[in-house]
């Protein structure tokens, strides 16, 4: 039996940021008649753009605001708090809607893959961005007591992640991060970060709006190998026929021409090295480095840098969703189009879907290709045995599951906002979760 198209669409998105509330933004657009509940295990909507931008970036954050507008929609609820896998499971998301999309993100993250990475002061880079953010599941920030800190990658996580440990407290006090992380902030002994990439700097995966950022730091000395600035032949090749990589280059080249002017902060660029290990006995004393650097004198060297701590900033790594198949080489579900594999009615969209690659706009149009094959599937889908929007709050509450309603989380923004105004902020974010539900959910 096929869905009859005699009553709107039922529709489950999991997962409320950018991917997943752009999917039910096309999805209640189209010409079908369609009702979307958007869930998300979080009190709080708009995923990355609230947990993943840095506070320093009100530009990007300001996104957000049109994610409200989707999910300000009639046809659309949003369920926040509710856990899909174990507050409800597959089979009651079935049972419920015709269709279900996933769209819940990469949570995890790759390992370095090289002795010593267990001890207590190296950590996933993602960690230290979801605590300064205010991610209410987030653990306090030990890097903060060291002077020295490694972040290994050459991507923008790496470089937002350096940034906020030389960004001086006072610079971030208009900011929209919780008041226990600016107090945190203003404790930060870190002198020194040293951003440290495999390969050369034609290769950093950096944006040019990143960098330029980079020299308006206050009380910062950015700091770059000149050595490191010497091309093998396949990065000049880069440098002659890609635009973005010759302006990265050029702006390292400048900057490696500076002489330090005595900040009381410094932030290292450096390129060409391999990671060997982190050294420690039971914490982190120092990393060290093959010198990778092909045609130069110091190839093959080892170089180790004295650090206390070291962030892991070499990209997320996919996890299995209950119920759903997973591709461990691309960390992926298998899919066609959104569509899983051998399993109608679920589709998948975001991360999940293709990978930790792009920028938030880039989710747009992978939404709208899913919703696209959703769509044109609804006359075949297998229809909801309980379709009754009012079916969803019943199971909810017979579980006694502190969902959180739109209404309800309109409550905390509202609390976040004043609280921010009275500050002289932006915002004021609450990071523990027991108090946000006691915000959106009063007695």
């Amino acid at each position: 039996m096929a869905y009859q198209m005699d009553r709107p669409l039922r529709v489950a998105v999991v997962g409320a940021g950018p991917a997943g509330i752009y999917a039910a933004d096309a999805l209640v657009g189209s010409d079908l008649p369609v009702t979307v509940d958007v869930y998300d295990r979080l009190p709080a909507p708009y995923g990355l753009v609230r947990y993943g931008v840095a506070p320093d970036h009100p530009k990007i954050q300001s996104i957000s605001e049109k994610l409200r507008l989707v999910l300000e929609r009639p046809e659309l609820r949003f369920f926040g708090n509710v856990r899909v896998g174990e507050d409800l499971a597959l089979d009651d998301m079935r049972r419920l809607y015709d269709a279900v999309l996933f769209s819940t993100g990469i949570p995890g993250h790759r390992d370095l893959g090289v002795a010593g990475e267990e001890l207590p002061g190296c950590q996933p880079a993602a960690d230290f961005v979801s605590w300064y953010n205010g991610h209410p599941d987030a653990l306090p920030a030990r890097p903060l007591e060291s002077e020295r800190v490694a972040v290994i990658g050459a991507g923008n996580v790496a470089l937002d992640v350096a940034r906020m440990l030389v960004t001086h407290a006072d610079d971030l006090a208009s900011t929209d991060v919780p008041d226990a992380v600016l107090a945190a902030l203003r404790t930060n002994k870190v002198t020194d970060v040293y951003v440290v990439g495999r390969r050369g700097p034609a290769y950093a995966k950096f944006t040019a709006p990143e960098l330029r950022e980079l020299p308006e730091l206050v009380d910062v000395d950015l700091i770059v190998d000149p050595d490191d600035m010497v091309l093998d032949e396949p990065s000049q090749q880069l440098v002659d026929t890609n635009r973005k990589v010759r302006t990265n280059v050029n702006l390292f080249t400048e900057w490696s021409k500076r002489p330090p002017t005595g900040a009381s902060r410094r932030l290292h660029l450096l390129f060409w090295r391999k990671l060997k290990d982190v050294a420690g006995s039971d914490d982190v004393s120092a990393i060290r480095f093959e010198r990778a650097q092909p045609g130069s004198a110091h190839f093959g060297e080892i170089e180790t840098i004295e650090v206390q701590s070291v962030f892991a900033a070499i990209g997320y790594e996919g996890q299995p969703l209950p119920g759903l198949p997973f591709d461990p080489a691309s960390g992926t579900v298998p899919h066609t189009a959104g569509r899983v594999i051998d399993m109608p009615g679920l589709y998948v969209a975001g991360w999940v879907k293709r990978g930790p690659i792009g920028v938030i706009g880039n989710n747009k149009a992978d939404a709208v290709e899913t919703v696209r094959s959703l769509l044109a599937d609804a006359e075949s889908l297998p229809p909801a045995a309980s379709p009754d929007p009012a079916a969803v709050t019943a199971l909810l509450e017979s579980r006694h599951v502190p969902y959180v309603t739109w209404n309800d989380w309109l409550r905390l923004d509202a609390h976040e906002l004043s609280r921010g105004e009275s500050q002289g902020r932006t915002r004021s974010k609450i990071n523990d979760r027991t108090e946000m539900l006691g915000i959106c959910r009063p007695v």
